[in-house]
């Protein structure tokens, strides 16, 4: 065996007998740091367990971490926020245009289609795939269901007990957190949305679901969404496609179109 290949074992190391966790200062420099190396946003509860139990965090010292950094934050420009799954940090919103050059590939393109189909899934979940095409009056391309899945912004969350036991969809913790929401009473109410759009209204739902819905969830959305040259919608009519602006580096390689050929 190389030794290339050889494993290498990582001692893990037990924080000093001798910390001084009655600091307030050290308590908030631990979070920030952990907040900062987690791939995924902490919870409270995430950030009290770094503790062992013979050298537990002070209790409400993590709350009082987060507020001071949140606090610190203010005038820097990253931002401590809360999202559906818990505490991360993220680019402040007037320095975003600067920071987003770092990544050549363009911004993550959504056709009309898909954001009705993720903003009916949002507003009205549990819902199936047939009630969508019902609210839309028109079939629900497969890829599009399929896209969503994969970035993991909905779920089937079970079948509706009818005949063929179709699948129910909702949206998910990812969804909430790339919109930057702690729930979805922070979605906007559909009394809110002037421009309701024309999506069927004959059907039995309150209010027709406009596209721009979504756009709205996000913070700034008139900067959030740009409306390009229409395309071909999933059945063959001609719509927007909506441009957002918060893309990840992970996530502009895999660009997906709900166009069909």
């Amino acid at each position: 065996m190389s030794t290339e290949d050889t494993p290498v074992e990582f001692e893990l190391q037990s924080p000093p007998k001798e910390a001084p966790l009655s600091d307030n200062r050290l308590v908030e420099r631990i979070v920030e740091a952990a907040v900062l190396a987690a791939t995924h946003p902490m919870t409270v509860a995430q950030l009290y367990a770094l503790f062992p139990e013979d050298q537990p965090a002070p209790r409400g010292s993590i709350e009082q971490a987060i507020e001071a950094l949140q606090a610190a934050c203010a005038s820097r420009g990253v931002m401590l926020v809360e999202v559906a799954s818990g505490f991360r940090f993220q680019v402040q919103r007037d320095v975003q245009p600067w920071v987003a050059r770092m990544f050549a590939e363009r911004p993550q393109r959504y056709t009309r289609a898909t954001l009705e189909t993720l903003a009916l899934i949002a507003y009205r979940q549990p819902i199936t795939r047939g009630e969508i095409e019902a609210i839309r009056g028109v079939a629900v391309n497969a890829n599009i269901i399929k896209m969503l899945e994969e970035r993991e912004w909905i779920r089937v969350v079970g079948h509706r007990d009818v005949p063929g036991r179709p699948a129910l969809f909702g949206t998910t913790k990812g969804f909430l957190d790339y919109f930057n929401l702690k729930s979805l009473d922070e979605l906007p109410p559909l009394s809110e949305i002037r421009d309701l759009g024309e999506l069927e209204p004959q059907l039995p739902f309150e209010d027709p679901l406009p596209v721009q819905a979504l756009a709205a969830a996000m913070p700034d959305a008139a900067e959030s969404a740009d409306y390009l040259a229409p395309v071909a919608d999933d059945a063959g009519a001609i719509d927007d496609v909506v441009t957002t602006s918060y893309p990840t580096p992970d996530e502009s390689d895999d660009a997906v179109s709900d166009r069909t050929p």
